[in-house]
């Protein structure tokens, strides 16, 4: 309850146009999960992400994230909790339930498939969502439309399967609680430019993007 609480004191000033104001900075958090994933990947992303999101929406993020369990009440100090990796993704009965009170509670999940975690994180989501499921938005949903429009969804970043990307979402009682990017790739957009070495219209699409979905989660 106490952290319920204190997540929902941060997301009453996140909700307002205090989060873009000067003042202590916020953090970012990077979800670290079980199962031989590489939760870790793309360390320079969110980092690029926060600088370009400070640069361009006015925001205070620190530029160092932060690594946080699925099941630590450290969970609820975070209102944005970026999730990706390339491989399989196991939750306890107790990490999905924590997972789940944190959504629940008013936070937010992105997750990004940086290629290979489509069928492991579907059956984790699974798990902390048993009734709902994965419903693709449309190229309406404001997502797509906030600081940067994308009138097509999703920019596609890097080939993988050369499928079209497509952005997915979980609602919680009409509250986007999770959006999950696929086949897009942004994490290795927002990566150092030296790391995948994209063109630089591509890496803005992607931080861009970004943004959109910073801006969207703590407005919604």
């Amino acid at each position: 309850m106490k952290n319920t609480i204190f997540l929902f004191g941060l997301l009453l000033v996140f909700g307002s146009s205090s989060w873009m104001d000067e003042g202590a900075p916020l953090q970012m958090g990077l979800l670290k999960y079980r199962g031989g994933g590489d939760w870790y990947a793309n360390p320079t992303a969110l980092p690029n992400l926060a600088a370009f999101c400070n640069q361009q929406l006015g925001t205070n993020f620190d530029l160092e994230y932060a690594e946080v369990e699925v099941g630590s009440a450290d969970l609820f100090n975070y209102a944005f909790i970026h999730m990706t990796g390339h491989g399989n993704v196991v939750f306890s009965d107790a990490e999905a339930d924590n997972l789940r009170n944190y959504l629940m509670a008013g936070g937010f999940l992105h997750i990004d498939d940086n290629y290979g975690i489509d069928p492991y994180v579907r059956v984790a989501m699974k798990q902390v969502f048993p009734e709902l499921e994965f419903t693709e938005l449309p190229f309406e949903h404001e997502i797509y439309h906030q600081k940067y429009e994308f009138k097509r969804g999703l920019p596609k970043i890097h080939k993988h399967d050369d499928k079209s990307p497509q952005g997915f979402g979980l609602f919680w009682e009409g509250r986007l609680v999770c959006f999950y990017s696929y086949e897009c790739d942004l994490g290795d957009g927002w990566e150092d430019p030296e790391v995948h070495n994209d063109p630089p219209d591509v890496r803005l699409q992607a931080l861009q993007m970004g943004a959109n979905i910073i801006q969207f989660a703590f407005e919604q």
